[in-house]
């Protein structure tokens, strides 16, 4: 799959099939992750593999949006270093471009994905496991699509803005 058909064709998969996900295609995942560039290259992030089924379901409380983790394959939480209530933008804007890394590199193997915005920091911090000067702000669940369709599917129309009321040229 080229890169343009990669991003062009990307669909966000909520309910996933019982396949399970192979060693080599997490380990692509994860590199995909891993190679994002980042900021000055502080490499901010780490990643949590969440595998377990009932572990999956009590993540699924961390978000109001966040039930598809119950059902997915896996998740894989992002992790950053906890600021003591200052916002790094640099640690979010690198941490969003490795989500996409992998999202785009799951898709490209056929797998789904779908971003769980963590509201519940105090549970997200304990199911993890996570040190005292980490958190988690996002998860990111991945599975086999329920319906392989999904995987073909066409862009709905008016999906998305059109790039006229999206660009402006020099100013706004």
């Amino acid at each position: 799959m080229e890169t343009w058909q990669a991003i062009n064709t990307l669909r966000v998969v909520r309910e996933f099939s019982e396949r399970a996900i192979e060693p080599p295609e997490l380990e692509r995942i994860l590199n995909a992750g891993r190679r994002t560039g980042s900021s000055k290259n502080d490499q901010h992030w780490a990643f949590v593999v969440v595998r377990d089924r009932d572990h999956l379901r009590e993540l699924a409380a961390v978000g109001h949006y966040a039930g598809h983790l119950a059902g997915a394959t896996l998740a894989i939480a992002l992790v950053t270093p906890d600021a003591s209530g200052h916002y790094d933008n640099s640690v979010m804007w690198d941490c969003g471009r490795a989500a996409q890394s992998m999202v785009l590199a799951a898709w490209e193997l056929g797998i789904g994905s779908v971003p769980a915005t963590v509201y519940d920091h105090a549970l997200a911090h304990r199911l993890l496991g996570l040190p005292e000067d980490r958190r988690c702000d996002f998860l990111l669940s991945f599975g086999y699509p329920a319906d392989a369709s999904v995987l073909t599917r066409p862009s709905r129309a008016g999906g998305r803005l059109s790039l006229e009321e999206l660009v402006h040229e020099e100013r706004w």
